[in-house]
């Protein structure tokens, strides 16, 4: 078994790579292909992005309670369940939301690797989650799947 600080450093070079591909992707993406929802698909570009946005700000910060980072908002609009089709007022521009996605980047970077060890002050509902390290761990899953999600959205848009 590879100790602790291995763990978070190969971790911590899986986010910048995941964070790169999605930032990369956003900005090659014009702001009406973010906002169609193809058949078939259950949200938007935008949605996926946002959802990215408020799942990472969860995990590390316990948003929308302990973090106020990015507008309280967001989560209505963001969270898992929700979908384009039920926003009424004020849904963010992409450019508001790639600015965010870099913020938190930076922010999730300077987390100092003993925060990955603490024990969760909750119980995880998915898999064998334990520590801010797991949830860590998680979260890259996480946005990888959602980063395919936005590919193949954008491959239907684009045929």
């Amino acid at each position: 078994m590879r100790p602790k600080k291995e763990e978070a450093v190969q971790l911590s070079k899986q986010f910048e790579l995941t964070r790169k591909v999605l930032i990369s992707f956003i900005e090659n993406l014009d702001e009406d292909t973010a906002g169609i929802q193809p058949r078939g698909f259950n949200n938007t570009i935008q949605w996926h992005i946002g959802h990215v946005l408020v799942s990472a700000e969860s995990f590390m910060y316990g948003y929308p309670k302990k973090s106020s980072h990015i507008p309280e908002s967001y989560h209505e609009l963001f969270k898992m369940g929700t979908k384009p089709g039920d926003w009424n007022g004020n849904v963010p521009s992409m450019k508001e939301l790639t600015e965010l996605i870099r913020n938190q980047t930076e922010r999730i970077n300077q987390l100092p690797d003993e925060f990955f060890t603490n024990k969760l002050p909750f119980t995880f509902p998915f898999g064998n989650i334990e520590t801010f390290g797991d949830l860590y761990g998680f979260m890259l899953y996480h946005e990888a799947d959602h980063i395919g999600q936005m590919k193949a959205i954008k491959r239907m848009i684009e045929a």
